[in-house]
């Protein structure tokens, strides 16, 4: 490492340090005039080693680093009322790449009374700026990639709905009829729930508008008479991972149609309530309606929908309780 001749007069160890370095460093009087320089420093910018001892800051190379803010700091650092730690700076220089920097300054204490010395460390932090740079770009282009998948997915699913609702008016058996509605409902339902997730930043899923909202598609294009059949949603300020927040979409959506569908028969009128409480890592969910509850006699051989629901709530840990509310059926999720 070369060390340039300097002007004054310093310490052996003081300029060793400068010349060891292995990072741009100058050492600097109190009135901002270089002392000396590491090589490395003259080598990175570009400089002159000749020209720099004796040279004010402002002076060097082109006058990129007349900067009045790095002045002005360095000046405060000179007389003990700051000091620069990890500044980043944007070095402009004419007919070159601009680069990005951060700077260190330390007041010295040389031991001669009243000789301000400063020590300024560069480190050139322009290639991490731009893989940063990339990587954010990079972010920018999946999350619009995803966003046109999420869109086709969206749609395609509607197609499939659509296919369903057609073929169940067809088909001149009511038991492929009511299989092909359910399907239709369940197809629906995991639109709704995607259609959601769609919007929603990434990292946790605030429960509650997604609660609702799924609560209220589910409403809208189950209910025959909004005003004799209800949803009514209790949700509390928990989120939850995305995950998460799928299963249960999914569980609401399998329990709210099947309370929709046996419930409330002959349009009879009632309520279902959708609850969701968390303490820590404890939470409950509840789904329950005031419709015509469990039937008498044995129980009906387990559907389709209650094996999804077991399922989900098994990839959840939590602990199903199904009861007859009288009237209607209430069931409880819970995670402990």
């Amino acid at each position: 490492m070369t060390l340039f001749t300097p002007t004054y007069v310093e310490a052996a160890s003081t300029l060793a340090v400068v010349a060891a370095s292995h990072e741009p460093l100058l050492f600097l009087t109190g009135d901002l005039r270089v002392i000396a320089a590491s090589a490395s420093f003259c080598q990175a910018f570009r400089i002159d080693p000749a020209v720099v001892p004796g040279r004010t800051l402002a002076a060097l190379g082109s006058g990129e680093w007349s900067l009045p803010q790095l002045s002005s700091l360095l000046k405060a650092t000179a007389s003990g009322s700051a000091m620069i730690e990890a500044y980043e700076m944007t070095l402009f220089r004419k007919d070159q790449p601009t680069l990005f920097l951060l700077l260190n300054a330390r007041k010295l204490d040389d031991g001669v009374e009243g000789r301000v010395r400063l020590l300024l460390a560069i480190t050139d932090i322009t290639a991490a700026r731009e893989e940063s740079r990339q990587k954010d770009e990079l972010i920018r282009e999946k999350a619009i990639l995803l966003h046109e998948v999420q869109h086709r997915v969206a749609n395609s699913l509607q197609i499939i709905a659509s296919v369903l609702m057609q073929s169940a008016r067809m088909v001149q058996s009511v038991e492929a009829r009511v299989h092909l509605q359910d399907a239709h409902h369940r197809v629906m339902s995991i639109a709704a729930v995607q259609r959601h997730l769609s919007i929603m930043p990434a990292g946790e899923v605030p429960l509650r508008p997604y609660l609702i909202q799924l609560c209220e598609s589910l409403g809208a294009s189950m209910i025959y008479d909004q005003r004799q059949l209800s949803i009514i949603t209790v949700i509390d300020d928990a989120c939850v991972s995305a995950n998460a927040s799928v299963s249960l979409g999914l569980i609401v959506t399998e329990l709210v149609i099947n309370s929709l569908k046996h419930g409330f028969p002959d349009r009879r009128p009632g309520t279902i309530h959708v609850t969701y409480r968390a303490q820590g890592t404890q939470w409950v969910l509840t789904v329950g309606d005031n419709g015509v509850g469990m039937p008498d006699g044995p129980a009906p051989k387990p559907g389709l929908g209650t094996g999804i629901v077991e399922a989900l709530a098994g990839q959840l840990d939590a602990a199903i309780t199904i009861t007859d509310a009288k009237p209607g059926v209430l069931v409880i999720l819970k995670h402990d």
